[in-house]
């Protein structure tokens, strides 16, 4: 910082500069005791105030009065899953996260935050895969509060944080990887959905880790191409799957015909020359392959002119 107060040049979008500008607050115990002494407080005061009236020394019963509604605002009930986060003429205190009754320090504001797990899925996001194709996506998200103070003091407001840092690691991750990876190896949307989903885990926590959430699992819950191009990527796998089934055909009727001959040989029932075996291969072929049934036809005569 200059003399004239503004940013020294070439600081102003380092990672330093922007570390600096977070809330720099962590959780703490907030000192609470049991609520029932403070009960205990208030019925002593209220009973000596009494006595202070009946002796003409109203003042004093005044001053326990004020006392003992004091000490009854600062009396707290925490619910399971919830703390309550208690600050002190704007400076965080500590989080109370012993559930029941508890007794606080007096004058603070109390605001409760709950720690339950939580879940929403985000919004059906059109993005380009690595392939610029366009595809619909969508995530759920599981999550839940870790660090109170950071949640409440770090961030403006925590649960749109969430929702609109998980959206965006969505559309990173998907631009990074294509929505299916048709030749070789490879990480795709559709084929490798645990790697991509503990990626996509992975990219949310550390974005929403300065508000103090934990995730606790993020799942793909839709994933599509877009309307526009949706037929023909249909047609394109449609053709990819007609490829692979015929590549697994004529691998086994190749491995048939190979059986057939070598058996023929083995046990001498025919013998047949160069032509002849290629005819044998050539029809056997034909009848493996074909799509449609064989029609025989019974040769009745020599084998040769």
């Amino acid at each position: 910082m200059n003399s004239a107060g503004s940013p020294e040049p070439g600081l102003e979008g380092t990672p330093a500069a922007r570390h600096r500008a977070r809330v720099a607050v962590e959780e703490r115990a907030a000192p609470a005791l049991n609520g029932w002494l403070a009960v205990l407080a208030i019925a002593a005061a209220i009973v000596a105030a009494h006595y202070l009236f009946d002796a003409g020394q109203a003042v004093g019963a005044v001053v326990l009065l004020v006392a003992a509604a004091v000490v009854a605002a600062s009396l707290v009930v925490v619910q399971p899953g919830q703390t309550q986060v208690v600050r002190f003429f704007g400076s965080y205190v500590g989080t109370v996260r012993n559930t029941g009754f508890s007794w606080t320090l007096p004058l603070t504001v109390r605001r409760g935050v709950s720690v339950r797990v939580r879940n929403f899925e985000t919004g059906h996001l059109k993005v380009n895969d690595a392939d610029g194709n366009p595809v619909e996506i969508a995530a759920i998200v599981v999550w839940q509060v870790a660090d109170t103070a950071r949640a409440v003091y770090a961030v403006e407001d925590y649960l749109n944080f969430v929702r609109v840092q998980a959206e965006s690691a969505l559309r990173h991750v998907a631009t990074t990887h294509p929505y299916d990876q048709p030749v070789g190896p490879g990480i795709s949307l559709r084929g490798s959905t645990d790697q991509v989903a503990h990626e996509l885990e992975q990219e949310v926590a550390d974005r929403v880790a300065i508000a103090g959430v934990e995730i606790v699992e993020v799942r793909i819950s839709h994933l599509a191409y877009a309307p526009e191009i949706a037929q023909a990527m249909l047609r394109r796998q449609q053709a990819a799957a007609v490829v692979a089934a015929r590549e697994r055909i004529v691998d086994g009727a190749v491995g048939m015909v190979e059986m057939a001959l070598d058996q023929l040989n083995r046990r001498g029932i025919v013998e047949l020359d160069e032509e002849r075996k290629a005819a044998m291969v050539s029809n056997l072929m034909v009848v493996l392959c074909s799509d449609q049934p064989a029609s025989p036809v019974v040769n009745a005569g020599t084998l040769y002119p």
